[in-house]
């Protein structure tokens, strides 16, 4: 029941895609992910063009399933990180840029899908129009960098009989159920991040895992408040860590690592919390979608994408069982 144009055009046998979250889809979330059926995605934050290469090349190595790279177009200019990954991804997906087709080019010279992830109608249309092969729109129930401005339904209802490329439904998908309501809406895959940063292979600091754990929707809190490196971007976070970093004294909160780089971390930065961070973490940001209140507890990634593909099937059989038996009478 879930093949899909997404699945049957990247190759997975699950519509699920990983989103690529700095600091989180590193590769051990990404293959865990991808050997469990669906859309493995590292990010790119932080790393140089050689490492992104060496980075996929090993991954290569360890898995024959798809593999994609999150590309931020807003931190830099992506070209030379795209030509890196295009040769050896199955997709190149940008975030945080207008559409823009030489960009779409160069990754389909490099023998990659090609897609963006937006948040608007206006943007929906000027990806296809850029030649994408997918496009993630997003709704303003996603954690993390938020583009959409709207609920994922009403977004799906303007923009599904706009373009004829497959599109991926993100923001607040975290549980069975509202998987299959964007598919039932007819969304061609679903695009889960806040699920599997609480995975067993991402890279968040403990006491990050233990709030979304202990967190709910309403404790969510979208904002521009951690701005440093990204100015004026709307975030979806966890309330209490905007109240930390407002209480705390000082402009450095501790020691980012990420991707084997060190680096301090000053107040309102946008980097989350991974494992070897140090320093006050409830006051760094803690990036969190609606659907927190589905984190229930750390799992592996292949135990939550099994979770989310089963109910999905589950409920979207019993919906039609209903529906035939109302047509019945």
């Amino acid at each position: 029941m879930l093949s899909t144009p997404f699945t049957e055009l990247v190759g997975c046998s699950v519509p699920i895609q990983l989103a690529g979250m700095g600091g989180v889809a590193v590769p051990r979330l990404a293959l865990a992910v991808a050997e469990a059926g669906g859309l493995g995605m590292i990010s790119s934050a932080l790393m140089s063009p050689p490492e992104l290469a060496r980075t996929l090349d090993q991954l290569r190595e360890r898995t024959s399933k798809p593999i994609g790279v999150n590309v931020v177009v807003a931190l830099h200019d992506p070209r030379e990180l795209v030509e890196a990954a295009a040769s050896r991804a199955r997709v190149v997906e940008f975030f945080l840029g207008t559409p823009e087709r030489s960009l779409v080019e160069l990754v389909h010279k490099g023998g990659a899908l090609a897609c963006w992830q937006v948040g608007s109608k206006e943007d929906t249309l000027a990806a296809a129009e850029a030649g994408c092969d997918l496009i993630v729109v997003q709704g303003s129930a996603a954690g993390g960098h938020v583009e959409g401005r709207t609920s994922l339904l009403s977004l799906l209802d303007e923009v599904l009989d706009e373009v004829r490329v497959p599109i991926i439904a993100a923001g607040g998908i975290g549980s069975g159920r509202s998987m299959a309501a964007a598919l039932a809406a007819g969304a061609s895959a679903v695009r889960v991040g806040t699920r599997f940063a609480a995975a067993e292979e991402a890279d968040i600091h403990p006491l990050y895992v233990q709030k979304l754990i202990e967190a709910r929707a309403k404790d969510t809190v979208l904002t521009e408040a951690f701005h440093v490196m990204l100015p004026n971007m709307p975030h979806r976070v966890l309330r209490s860590c905007v109240e930390a970093a407002t209480a705390f004294q000082g402009e450095i909160t501790g020691e980012l690592v990420m991707n084997g780089k060190k680096m301090p971390l000053p107040r309102w930065a946008v980097p989350c919390p991974t494992r070897e961070t140090t320093g006050a973490i409830e006051a760094m940001v803690l990036y969190a979608g609606e659907s927190t209140s589905m984190v229930k507890s750390v799992q592996p990634a292949a135990t939550i994408l099994e979770e989310l593909a089963q109910g999905a099937e589950r409920h979207l059989r019993q919906w039609a069982t209903r529906l035939g038996a109302t047509g019945a009478r």
